[in-house]
C-alpha cells in the first residue's frame, strides 16, 4: 500500500489518545503508564500516532512543505507497535503502525530522511549489513563450530545470526551459545555464512522499500536454493521480518526463534540445568519478538459501511493486537534456570516499551534514543533487580550504551544465562 491508500482511515482517527498509553486497565502508576517514546520524549501532539495522522492528510492535501520538521516527526517513530496495539483495544478499523511506515516510505520517494539513514542504505547496498563491515567476515563468529555451510550443502534448516550478532564481537560468545546448544541437540542444520545478508528490518522500518525488498528476495533465493523449509534465528529483527513481512514476497518458511528452540528442548527434557545463578532478574519484552512476532495474515477484501457509519470489512479482517508474540518462552527458560528469580516490570508483553534501537533512531537522533534506552531502565531498577535480561542483541547493545557509571543493573541476553547454567 501507499501513504495515499491511508486517507479514508486517516480521517478516521477520532483523536481519542490511546495510541499514548497502554490501556487503561493494564495502567499499574502514572510513572510507566506511556507507551509511545517519541510522545513521552518530545511532549508534542505530532509525535503521536494521532499528530502523524495528522501530518500524513496535511501531506496527501499538499498543505504543508516537508520541512526538517516534518522529517523529524516521521522519523522519530521507532515503529515499535505500541501505539498500534493500544490503538487496536480502543477500537478496530484503523492501522497507525502501517500508516506511519508508509508516510516514511512516501518521504523517502521525495528523498527526504535523514542523512544517517543514507549510511545505513549505502552499507546495505554495498556489504549488506547495517554496519557497513566487511561482508566476506559475516560467518567468522562461527569459526571452529563445525558448522553446514548451505552454500555448499543442504539443509532443511539454517540458522540466521543476524548483522549485530555477526559483527559485534561482545556478542560472539552469545551466537556461539545459540547453534552449540543446537549442535547438542543433534539437528540437521546450517549456516549462509558470508553469503547471510541483513534481513532489511531495519530498512522497511525507515520506509526504506526498496533496499528491504532487495535483501529479503535475495535471502529467500539462497534458502529455497539450500532447501530450507526451518529458519532459526537469534535476532529479534530477524524474526519479525521472515515471519511477517516476508512471506508477501514468497517466503514460505517455518520460523524460530531460538528461546523457542530451547524452550522446547526444556520441555523434552533434552536440555536441564545444572547450575545455580543467585540472581533476581527482570525481562524486556523485544518489541519484534512480542507484539510484533506475530504471523503474517494475508487478506484480500473490501472496506463497506453498515447502516453509512460503521466501518466493516468483507471478509473480517485480521486483526493484530500483539497477544500472539513469543512470551511465555523466555520466562519459562529464566524460571527453570536454578537460583533465578523473576520479577516484572509494569509494561510487560504486548505492552512493553521500547528499548529505544529502532527505526534508525540510534544513528539518526542518538540522544533519543539514549533517553528512551534509559527510560525503560528506569522501570526494570524499580523492580530490584539485579539484572535486566533481554533476548534481542539490538536491545542489549541499546541498553548497555545507555547505561552510566553509577548503574549496578547488570544487562544479560537470555542466551549468556542459559551458557552459565549449563
Amino acid at each position: 500500500m501507499a501513504l495515499k491508500d491511508y486517507a479514508k482511515e486517516i480521517e478516521r482517527c477520532s483523536a481519542c489518545s490511546y495510541c499514548k498509553w497502554i490501556p487503561f486497565d493494564h495502567v499499574k502508576s502514572w510513572r510507566f503508564a506511556k507507551n509511545c517514546p517519541s510522545i513521552d520524549y518530545f511532549n508534542f501532539n505530532n509525535y503521536s500516532a494521532r499528530g502523524r495522522y495528522l501530518t500524513s492528510r496535511s501531506i496527501l492535501r499538499e498543505e504543508i512543505e516537508i520541512t526538517q520538521e516534518v522529517v523529524d516527526i516521521a522519523h522519530t517513530c521507532l515503529t515499535c507497535g505500541a501505539c498500534d496495539v493500544a490503538c487496536k483495544i480502543s477500537r478496530y478499523n484503523l492501522e497507525p503502525l502501517e500508516m506511519v511506515r508508509e508516510l516514511k516510505a512516501e518521504l523517502v520517494k521525495q528523498n527526504r530522511f535523514p542523512e544517517a539513514h543514507g549510511q545505513i542504505l549505502q552499507n546495505l547496498t554495498h556489504e549488506a549489513n547495517v554496519f557497513g563491515k566487511d561482508r566476506h567476515r559475516r560467518g567468522d563468529w562461527a569459526e571452529g563450530l563445525n558448522i553446514k555451510d548451505l552454500t555448499r550443502e543442504t539443509s532443511g534448516i539454517v540458522f540466521h545470526a543476524g548483522c549485530s550478532y555477526s559483527f559485534d564481537e561482545s556478542l560472539t560468545p552469545t551466537v556461539r551459545t545459540a547453534v552449540e546448544i543446537m549442535n547438542a541437540s543433534g539437528v540437521d542444520y546450517g549456516i549462509m555464512g558470508a553469503a547471510e545478508m541483513c534481513c532489511g528490518a531495519r530498512s522497511h522500518a525507515m520506509g526504506q522499500d526498496e533496499a528491504f525488498t532487495k535483501l529479503a528476495k535475495a535471502n529467500i533465493k539462497l534458502w529455497k536454493r539450500a532447501g530450507v523449509k526451518t529458519i532459526v534465528t537469534a535476532c529479534a529483527d530477524g524474526y519479525h521480518a521472515f515471519k511477517h513481512l516476508y512471506p508477501s514476497l514468497g517466503g514460505d518458511f517455518e520460523v524460530i526463534h531460538i528461546v523457542e528452540f530451547i524452550d522446547r528442548l526444556i520441555r523434552e527434557q533434552r536440555l536441564t540445568f545444572t547450575k545455580e545463578i543467585p540472581l533476581q532478574v527482570t525481562y524486556h519484552d523485544p518489541c519484534h519478538l512480542g507484539r510484533m512476532g506475530e504471523p503474517y495474515e494475508p487478506w484480500e477484501g473490501e472496506e463497506k459501511k453498515f447502516k453509512n457509519q460503521i466501518v466493516v470489512h468483507e471478509p473480517r479482517k485480521p486483526r493484530k493486537n500483539g497477544i500472539h508474540g513469543i512470551y511465555d518462552e523466555p520466562r519459562h527458560i529464566l524460571e527453570s534456570i536454578p537460583g533465578i528469580n523473576l520479577v516484572e516490570m509494569e509494561r510487560i508483553r504486548e505492552f512493553s516499551y521500547c528499548c529505544g534501537a529502532g527505526g534508525g533512531a540510534p544513528e539518526a537522533y542518538p540522544e533519543y534514543s539514549s533517553w528512551v534506552a534509559r527510560e525503560r531502565m528506569e522501570e526494570a531498577k524499580a523492580t530490584g533487580s539485579q539484572a535486566l535480561v533481554t533476548a534481542c542483541p539490538w536491545c542489549r547493545t541499546s541498553f548497555t550504551s545507555a547505561s552510566r557509571d553509577e548503574d549496578s543493573m547488570q544487562i544479560v541476553d537470555i542466551l549468556d544465562l542459559v551458557r552459565k547454567a549449563l
